[in-house]
């Protein structure tokens, strides 16, 4: 089945919507997400509907069918792929990848992504610690991380996502040596909703707001053991 572009955009747009909410999408959030109106989300709905890509039901929503989760995986796999081959060969930032992996994910080939997971050796996450679909399209093993906005103060947590959607906040964790791997020591969390981090081996403290640590997912590190 050929989709165009606009289409794949749609069932993307679809599929993360519905990973962060758990719950139908409203046709307002896909607007919102692909700065559209309703009329034409309206459209597009019926048209996906049409090629049994996505479920509605009246005044709840929006759902993917099992084939339109296929595409949409398929998609997310092109462009994790390129977001890496881009970061790894081509000097690209992590901050610019996402734009230009959104402009060329629609026109490669199957076989040229599987050349681009070969040169890579089939790596399972993205720059920005997304996990990538393997060529059957199944995730890997884990679900995202709990954002950094849940923890209290002296914590210390591993980065192991950060959201890719805006290029400045990446920019601004880039500058402060915050990306996937990164381990960070919370110091100090603000009832205005600021928090204060150490990050790796710096010992300079830097301030996330509230909307940029909810965006950066962690893992807890255990605590070492102690023998005696």
């Amino acid at each position: 089945m050929m989709l165009s572009a606009v289409m794949e955009d749609y069932i993307k747009a679809i599929y993360h919507l519905h990973k962060e909410n758990e719950e139908r999408v409203r046709t307002s959030e896909i607007a919102d997400e692909l700065d559209v109106t309703a009329p034409t989300v309206t459209s597009m709905l019926d048209k996906l509907e049409e090629r049994n890509l996505i479920e509605r039901k009246k005044y709840k929503g929006v759902s993917l069918t099992a084939h339109g989760k296929r595409v949409a995986l398929e998609i997310i796999r092109h462009h994790r792929l390129l977001e890496a081959y881009l970061t790894e060969h081509l000097d690209y930032s992590w901050a610019e990848v996402h734009e230009e992996a959104d402009r060329l994910e629609h026109h490669i080939s199957d076989e040229f992504v599987t050349s681009i997971a070969a040169a890579l050796d089939d790596p399972e996450t993205d720059p920005h610690g997304d996990p990538i679909p393997n060529s059957t399209l199944e995730l890997p093993d884990g679900g995202p991380g709990i954002a950094l906005s849940e923890f209290e103060e002296d914590t210390i947590v591993i980065v192991e996502q950060v959201s890719d959607r805006d290029s400045e906040v990446l920019e601004y964790l880039a500058d402060h040596e915050i990306t996937p791997g990164t381990e960070l020591t919370v110091r100090e969390v603000a009832p205005f909703g600021m928090i204060t981090v150490l990050a790796g081996d710096n010992d300079q403290p830097v301030s996330l707001p509230q909307h940029i640590a909810h965006h950066v997912r962690v893992a807890t590190v255990e605590p070492a053991q102690v023998f005696y």
